[in-house]
């Protein structure tokens, strides 16, 4: 029994090192990846098989006391950890892409645009942003970006509602038509987003909203550079760029990945490392095994 204690540690082992490796290959991926944050992999022992309990001295016997004598079954992956830091800006010379320099998220929205609100939202540090042919800002997959638009978007001659915690982001949009055609737009660090008309007035079209939470780290990544809210990251609240704890936003840029290639090459030979030395175990116990079927013949 003791050599089968040895073979499912050796087998625990393999698995939790399987799943560092399996992290550390997707960090690599995503090496050049926009707004990619890198993860971890922590380690835990797991299971004891307690040979002797402990005891505690005896002073009338003269006994004194001991320790408790056990055995582990091996390690386990007990969870990733996503490293939520910023990382360097990767200046692009788009206008439309931001970068937020600070906290903060931008706020995509899901459902049918003619709505007040979206339905529900996601959530992505990459603010690749452009208007589509219907007068929507959109990111670079086509989903709507959210804030506060102008309040008379036919002729945009209203003012852009403020943007607080109270907010509920909505679709940024104008209506195009012959008569109102949109060149030189430009988002200001404050999220506000400006154009000029075919007539050369310089007009206000809205102004983009970003999220923060008490826990970044715990958002649950949804693929896409898009993020969703759990019950452990806090609730959203909402913000202009560059206030309520949010960074401003730099355009004609978006942020790197955070993957530090170094470390993660480091990892990934003490990871190989591991695997290595737990299947060295499995290939001993079954060895031992095999000795002590064979003494007898």
């Amino acid at each position: 029994m003791a050599m089968m204690r040895a073979m499912s540690s050796g087998v625990a082992g393999l698995k939790a090192h399987q799943t560092a490796l399996d992290v550390i290959g997707n960090n690599v991926a995503n090496v050049n990846t926009y707004g990619f944050k890198a993860s971890r992999t922590l380690f835990s022992d797991v299971l004891y098989q307690t040979l002797s309990s402990a005891t505690k001295p005896d002073a009338a016997t003269g006994q004194g006391g001991s320790n408790p004598s056990q055995v582990g079954y091996g390690s386990t992956a007990s969870s990733v950890a996503v490293d939520t830091g910023r990382a360097g800006m990767a200046t692009t010379g788009f206008s439309g892409d931001c970068y937020i320099n600070g906290e903060g998220y931008f706020v995509i929205g899901s459902g049918t645009p003619t709505d007040a609100v979206p339905s529900s939202y996601q959530y992505t540090r990459v603010g690749a942003c452009s208007f589509d042919s219907a007068g929507y800002l959109v990111d670079g997959n086509g989903n709507y970006v959210c804030g506060t638009t102008n309040a008379t978007p036919a002729d945009l001659t209203g003012d852009v509602e403020d943007i607080d915690s109270a907010t509920k982001p909505g679709y940024i949009h104008y209506t195009p038509s012959d008569t109102l055609t949109l060149s030189d737009i430009s988002i200001a660090s404050d999220g506000m987003i400006t154009a000029t008309t075919g007539s050369g007035s310089v007009v206000k079209v809205g102004k983009i909203a970003l999220a923060h939470f008490a826990n970044p780290a715990g958002l649950e990544q949804k693929g896409g550079n898009y993020y969703s809210a759990t019950e452990n990251s806090g609730t959203a609240t909402y913000a202009a760029p560059g206030s309520g704890s949010t960074g401003g936003l730099v355009t004609g840029a978006l942020e790197s990945s955070n993957v530090d290639l170094a470390n993660e090459f480091s990892n990934m030979i003490t990871t190989e490392r591991g695997y290595q030395a737990n299947s060295k175990i499995i290939t001993v116990a079954d060895t031992m095994l095999e000795t002590l079927v064979n003494m007898v013949r």
